[in-house]
Formats: C-alpha cells, structure tokens, sequence
C-alpha cells in the first residue's frame, strides 16, 4: 500500500494540471454548500441575539389563548385583549409595571411620494411604549410622540424614505393619517429589524387607526419586580386573568419571534440555497467522473506495465483512489475556507442591498464544517470509484498495444437499458400528472427521466452531434469537418462532459418554463376571473403594505365614470372547526365585477348571517344551498351561518365569501386588498383611470392599474423568484464551463501528436484553435439541446403536478424568448470553455508533438 501512496503522490505531482478542473469543482461545490450552513447559522444567531436584547426587559406577554391559522400561514390571527386588564395585572404581587401593546399594518410614504417597503417583509404600526426595559425599540434621536399626529419610525426606514426628524408625511393605516416624524429609533441595535419598518404613535392614535375600538390592544407586556423570575410571573398573573387569555413567559414569546422569522425566512432561504448546492454538486460529479474516466484511460498503457512488473488489481486500483482522495480532501479543505469567504462577503453585501445582516461574528459551527468536508469527499470519491475500479482491471498485455480513450462507443445494452429508463419514466410520470395525480409519481417519474438521458447520451451523442455538426461542413470547411469528427470519435467522452452542462441546462429551463406558466396562469385568472376596468391594489406578493382604506371602494363609486366599484377585504374565521380566509365585500357588486362561473342560489340574500362558497369547497364541506356551517370568529364568538349560494370560480373571490354587516361585529383593523373598478358604456379606459387616480390619491396614493398591468404586477414576485435562480445557477453553469475545459484540455494532451502532424502538414495555428474551439461549441450545443428538452419535459411535469395537486388551474407556457437566451447562454459557455484549451493546442511545438510517445 505504501508503493501505490508513492506511485498516487508523484503521479499527482508530474500531473497537476489534469486535476485542476477537478479541484475546482469540488471546491465551488464546497464552498457554496459550507457558505450557505454558516450563513445560515450566523443569520439564525444574529437573530437570536437581536430579539433577546430587544425584548430582555419583558418578562411576560399577556394576549389571547386562542389564534386561527388559514392554510399557507404560520402566524395565526389572535383576539384582542382589553387595556383594562393593565390596572388588573398592577396590582399583583411581583408586578414592576405593565403596558398595552397595539400593533397593526401601517405603511409610511416617503419623501418622493411612494410607499416605503411592502414588497415582502411587513410594514408595521403600534404605540410608542415609553418604558424603555418594555419597549423593543431604542429612541436614537429626537423624542417620543406626545400629541395626536407625531409618531416615531426606525431608522432605516427614515433612510430608505428619505424621510427626518421635522418632516410631515402619510400613514396608510389603510385610512390616510397624516403625521410628523418626532423621532428615530433602533431597534436591538440595528436600524430596523431586517427591511421591517415600524411607526410607532401615541397609545390613543393606535387604538383609534390599528384597532377595531378604544380599549382594546394587541397584547400587554409585564416586567416583574426584583426577585421574581418569569416563570414565576406567569404562574402569579394566571388566576387573574379572564377566560380565553393568555400569559407566556419573554422567553417564551422570543422563542416565538425567533421561529417566526426561521420558519418564514430563514429556512426557506436557506432551503433554497441548499437545493442549488446540491444542483451544483450534482453537476460537479460528472465534471470529476468524466476527468477521472479520461485520465485512467490516458494512463492505459501505464497502468499495463504496472501490471506487467507485479502490481496487483488492487493496488492500482488503491493509486487511482489514492490520487481521487488527496484531490478531494485537498479541494474539500480549500473548499470550508471558501465558504467562509462567501459567508462573510454576503454579511458585507447585504447591508447594501437593503437587507442588513445583524451585527456579529460570523458563526462557524462543527457541523457546517463537517458536512461539506464529507459531502466533497464522499462526491470526489464516488466519482472516481468506477474508474478507478476500470484502472484496476487493466491487463498486462494492453501495454503492448494502441490504446484509445473509448473504444467501444455506445453499447447495445446502454441503448436497451437507456430506453428501457426511458418508457418508465414517461409511464411513471403520465401516471402521476394525468392519471392519478400525485407529486410523489411525478418528482420519481422526473429523476427517472434524468436517468435516462444521462444513460442515453453517448447513444445519442453521435446522432446529435451529426445533426448539429452539420452546417460546420459547410461553414467552416475541413476545420469544421475535423473539430466534428473529434466530437465524434469519442461518444462517452463527449455525452460525460455534456452532462454537467445538461444538468445547469435543464434546472434553469425547469424554472424558465414553471416562471412562464405562472405568469400564463396569473394572466388566465385575471382574464377568466376579473370583467372589470382598472384594478387599485396592494402588494401582490410578501406580508407588507397597510391594504386599501374600506372608504376608497365607496368614494369611487360615486365617481360619474365609474359603474361599479367593489372592495374585497379579507377576514378569517374557523369554518366547523378548520381555519379559513374569507373574502369580505358587496356580493352583488362582486358579481357583477368579476366573472364567479355558475352561481346556484342567490348572492343578493347574503344579508348578516348567510355566506357563499365555492363548488369546490361546498363538495369537500358536503354543503348545499340552505345548509348551515358554524364560524368561530377571532373575538371568540361562533355564530351559525346559512349556504345561500354556491360559485364556480375562486382564483380572486376566494373560496368564502360574507357580507361587511357579517364580518362588522368581529374585525380589528379593517382593510381591502383590492378594489375592482368598471366604467359606464362610452368612458375611455384611459378617462376612467385618471379619475380613479384623483379619488385614490386622498386615499394614500395606492396603485391604479388597468386590467393587463395588474395581471403584470401580481407577477412581479415570479420575476424576482427567476433573477435569484438564474444567479445561483450562474455556480452550476461555471462548474459545468470548468469540466468542458478540462475534459478538452485532456483531450488535448492525448492528442498531441495528432495535432503535431495536422500543423506539419499545413494546419494553421488559428486552424487549429478554431477546430478546438468549435469543438468545444458542439459538446456544449449537444448538452444544451438535451438541456433545454429535459428541462422542458421537467417543467411541464411541475406545472401539471401544481394543478393536480391545487385547487387553482395552472397553465402551461413554454417562453421561446427566454428559452433562447438560455440556449445563447449554453452555447457561449462552449465557447468560452474552449478558448484556454485552443490556445494551449496552438501553442503547440510541431517537431515535440509529432515526436510525443
């Protein structure tokens, strides 16, 4: 064993360029996968330090027991609580002081006139807490509000806004509250937490615009005397309070904020950075396999004489081993440092983004070290066993002969298995979108199908390369006959380094054509669903902004342009015992505004106690017109509500629909998502809109936008979802470019003395770099091609999937703009990946080449 460390450290030595490609693959994949764990690690710490010394002086919430969760959600909607109980929590033993805390949505406009934040984190209103030990937030500069109409605003907000101290602006609350800035504010010592922003008012401003009535607050916090700890603060208030609430600890209540933030953020951030680590593995293990499939096979005839002079199979299968794993310790290793780097440089760039990271030391825990060490090793290792396991069984005698690095091309058996693969996975797949609809079928019909073009491409790799080598013949003479007959020679080699490109390919494609059908389905549901003119709307997408003031729909209304005008707000109740969201607004305006399929039964007798549901929803329920449902609301109440009709369409009414004089008796603050707007016969779109804009204006300026542009701005999220996808599998497509490079670079050095005699007898050198290059080009052309297929096939099976396993109907788009770029994309990565192997080949000495053994 010794001998074959010996052998693997002077191979590696004599080497070290056939490795390098190798090295760099393992290393990115690494490092990317190291640098997601620790960021991760270190946002969760961040977070976890931010939230202890904001909320460090309370040592207990009280708030309502009970809280209604609608599907999609992770924070339920709790009752209010009455401020009386503050003088009733004082009086208990071990009580130091107790204040209300009001909270609600609240979005400020800045200084040139648009709404600050609202496009994903929330936007948030509440009452200035003058006990500091109470309050999560830091007076920074100037004061506290003391006077109707002064509020206090974090001070990143103030920055993003452009907004300071003196400054006077509007509060969405969603009413329009016009306010003065008194003061900034930190918050656990950062200026916001995250792109949250926050306005704090005086306790009276906040019952009268956050709440549904005076005396009312979201909770009450408590800090206890000297002595007394939190635990035993909770057990002291319990027996005071009234049924249905609550008292929990502060601890309690961070652990709380803290899993808020994990569960709605952290981890699906990190989720997603994890799946396009592994993409980016995935495609570094063909770029490793293929540079150890070449190398072993340049290495025939050494491995042969190693045979001949008494080697055994397993020591040469030892040194090849050997040499896998000084590569992957090595680029492993290298790899944890790189993810260091890549955490602390995205702790720099988030802050100038807009997102800041929370102040603090990078945190390097033992598992996100240990498990991308192991991850690179296990890949490299794996990647070379085959090979190395080929090396092992060299015989004696193949130094006595011509060797090629693939002699075989494509077998009949790989062509039977391939397409054996093939037939399954559609089989599967079919069965899982079309048959019985299953997520479970689909996502095993999908990696069958990866299977299978990864089987199938050597056998296709001839026929593809023919095809797309074509008009090389004739636009480039013999050096494009010559640059597709290298292609050709070896149909392994050239399916293994179009793999990696493939993979990158395919995963950008999925997500181009799922973006595509998306935005197709949006564009549906809005055409299909929505009969009006223009639309006034919030965010499309992200907890923020303060929704549309209840008022707006009734002011347009009396517009003389507008037909009719309805608002849809939102409520929740649980619906026999499940929690669910209920679309709030004028059932007769919604008819005649938006298009809701078949209706049985009438939507005029809603009155206070009838609701309408959809089809849909009525047969998972076994309801029917006249059937009653009890609704348990947020205050606690449950009331008996009759089915007075049933609707077909739900995509924009929801799936429960009840009056405002249903929904008056229980809500807090009262807001609209939407307000749909239709024009009289003979007004402009345009004459309408301008309108609408005047009245909408008074209301905080929110959106007005016809029926086309609201369908585009509720895909705004899908866009954003594409640019984050397409930059991080900007790191696959690099690998893959690395492996095309290196695969080519060792192509070269086995053809050095092909190349010598091409030059001898009048190749030119930039013939030479051209045959090379567009050599390059046609690996990438084929792993593109089978890319965009694959990727194409993928995404419909994703959309088809969604629709089986939703309620909504998706729609299936394939955005040839798109798709063209990405094949433009693949196709100049060929390009690129082959200049450094051109120029090697061109640098080439004649008489050394022809003289190479």
């Amino acid at each position: 064993m010794n001998a074959s460390v010996r052998l693997s450290v002077s191979s590696l030595r004599a080497h070290k360029r056939r490795f390098a490609g190798t090295f760099l693959a393992v290393f990115l994949g690494v490092s990317f996968l190291a640098g997601t764990l620790v960021m991760g690690d270190t946002l969760r710490a961040g977070f976890d330090t931010m939230f202890g010394n904001a909320t460090g002086g309370t040592d207990a919430v009280i708030r309502s027991a009970g809280a209604i969760t609608t599907p999609g959600e992770s924070q339920g909607v709790r009752e209010p609580v009455s401020t009386g109980l503050v003088r009733t929590v004082e009086r208990v033993p071990g009580v130091a002081a107790a204040v209300p805390d009001i909270q609600g949505a609240g979005q400020l406009i800045g200084a040139d006139g648009k709404p600050i934040g609202g496009q994903g984190p929330p936007t948030l209103a509440g009452n200035w807490i003058d006990d500091p030990k109470l309050n999560p937030y830091r007076l920074a500069e100037g004061r506290a509000p003391e006077k109707s109409g002064e509020v206090v605003v974090n001070r990143g907000t103030a920055d993003r806004g452009g907004l300071k101290i003196g400054d006077r602006t509007v509060l969405r609350t969603p009413d329009p509250v016009e306010v003065t800035i008194v003061g900034l504010a930190t918050f656990g010592g950062e200026d916001g937490m995250a792109q949250v922003t926050f306005t704090g008012m005086t306790r009276s401003d906040a019952e009268k615009y956050l709440m549904a009535g005076p005396g009312e607050a979201s909770g009450i916090q408590v800090r206890a005397g000297p002595g007394v700890s939190q635990r035993e603060l909770v057990d002291r208030l319990t027996p005071v309070l009234p049924k249905g609430v609550e008292a929990i600890t502060g601890q309690e209540s961070t652990e709380e904020n803290t899993d808020m933030i994990s569960s709605q953020f952290l981890s699906v951030f990190t989720t997603l950075l994890l799946v396009f680590s592994g993409v980016a593995l995935l495609v570094a293990t063909f770029s490793i396999h293929n540079t150890f499939v070449i190398v072993v096979a340049q290495r025939t005839r050494e491995n042969a004489l190693l045979r001949a002079l008494g080697a055994s199979r397993r020591q040469v299968t030892a040194s090849a081993l050997t040499e896998a794993s000084v590569v992957a310790v090595t680029a492993s290793a290298a790899g944890l440092a790189g993810g260091i780097g890549i955490a602390a440089g995205l702790q720099a760039l988030f802050p100038a983004i807009g997102f800041p990271f929370p102040e603090g030391d990078l945190v390097v825990s033992a598992l996100s070290m240990a498990l991308p060490l192991a991850v690179g090793i296990v890949v490299c290792l794996a990647s070379a066993l085959l090979p190395a396991v080929r090396a092992g069984r060299t015989a004696p005698l193949a130094a006595l002969r011509e060797t090629a690095v693939d002699q075989s091309g494509a077998s009949r058996v790989r062509a039977v298995t391939g397409a054996g693969l093939a037939a399954l996975a559609l089989a599967v797949t079919l069965t899982g979108v079309l048959v019985s609809p299953s997520i479970l079928l689909a996502g095993t019909g999908a990696v069958l199908a990866l299977a299978a073009f990864v089987v199938l491409g050597p056998v296709a790799s001839t026929t593809a390369v023919r095809v797309l080598g074509g008009p090389l013949d004739r636009l480039r003479g013999v050096t494009g006959r010559l640059a597709r007959r290298n292609a050709l020679r070896s149909p392994k080699r050239t399916a293994a380094t179009a793999s990696a490109l493939m993979i990158g390919v395919a995963v950008v494609s999925l997500f181009t054509v799922f973006g595509a059908s998306l935005k197709a389905t949006m564009d549906q549901t809005v055409s299909r669903s929505f009969a009006g003119d223009v639309a006034v709307s919030t965010p499309s997408f992200g907890a923020g902004g303060s929704g549309l003031s209840p008022r707006l729909a009734a002011a347009v209304q009396r517009l003389p342009e507008v037909d009719t005008a309805v608002g849809l707000g939102r409520g929740v109740a649980e619906v026999d015992g499940v929690g669910r969201a209920l679309t709030v607004t004028d059932p007769l305006a919604l008819e005649r505004t938006f298009d809701l399929g078949k209706v049985r039964g009438s939507l005029n007798d809603l009155g206070p106690d009838g609701i309408a549901i959809t089809e849909k929803e009525a047969d998972k329920q076994h309801l029917a017109p006249g059937d009653t449902a009890r609704l348990t609301f947020t205050d606690g109440t449950s009331r008996t509500f009759t089915v007075r009709a049933l609707y077909g369409q739900s995509e924009l009414a929801g799936e429960y629909v009840i009056t405002r004089a249903a929904w008056a008796p229980h809500r807090t603050q009262d807001s609209d998502t939407l307000v749909a707007v239709s024009f009289k016969d003979g007004v402009s779109t345009a004459a309408g809109k301008a309108a609408v804009k005047k009245v909408a204006a008074q209301y905080g300026k929110p959106e007005v936008q016809t029926r086309d542009e609201y369908a585009q701005s509720s895909a705004g999220g899908i866009d954003m979802m594409l640019t984050l996808v397409y930059a991080l599998l900007a790191l696959a497509v690099l690998i893959a470019l690395l492996g095309i490079a290196n695969t080519l670079t060792l192509a070269i050095h086995e053809r050095t003395r092909e190349l010598g005699l091409l030059r001898a007898v009048g190749q030119t050198r930039s013939q030479l770099r051209a045959m090379v290059r567009w050599e390059s080009v046609l690996v990438a052309a084929f792993g593109t091609v089978g890319g965009l297929a694959l990727g194409a096939f993928l995404g419909w099976v994703l959309v088809e999937a969604s629709d089986g396993a939703s309620d909504s109907t998706f729609a299936f788009a394939m955005p040839p703009l798109q798709l063209a770029v990405v094949a433009s994309v693949g196709l100049a990565a060929g390009a690129l990946a082959g200049l450094r192997p051109a120029r090697r080949a061109a640098r080439l000495d004649v008489l050394r080449a022809i003289a190479t053994e």
